[in-house]
């Protein structure tokens, strides 16, 4: 079973989820708000995703934007961003989906379709 991550009021958590339910892939959800991931599960993801830690931050969200975070993380070092993003689940890019050997950051059908093949 896969877990999925997410703010369940975010519309593109919402597709992601539909998507999901549409193709009988079974998931455990957790509210990212709720319950965000700690410091070594995030670590674990960015290695699972195959991408940059700066993939894992919500660019579009309201406390990126707050925090200034555009012109604080390129002088941050990976410890401090990996601290940064398990302080708040807002900070973190969504949904992501953890598979058994794949992490998936945000929703992109045509990247998640491999699932259901």
């Amino acid at each position: 079973m896969y877990k999925f991550i997410c703010y369940p009021t975010c519309s593109t958590c919402m597709k992601a989820k539909k998507f999901l339910d549409d193709n009988n892939i079974k998931y455990e959800l957790r509210n990212i708000k709720d319950n965000n991931p700690n410091k070594e599960e995030l670590n674990n993801f960015i290695k699972l995703s195959n991408k940059d830690i700066k993939s894992f931050f919500n660019t579009s969200g309201l406390l990126y934007k707050k925090l200034n975070l555009k012109d604080k993380l390129p002088n941050m070092s990976f410890d401090e961003k990996l601290e940064l993003l398990s302080s708040d689940g807002m900070i973190v890019k969504r949904p992501i989906l953890v598979t058994k050997n794949k992490v998936f950051i945000g929703f992109k059908e045509s990247e998640w379709g491999n699932l259901i093949k």
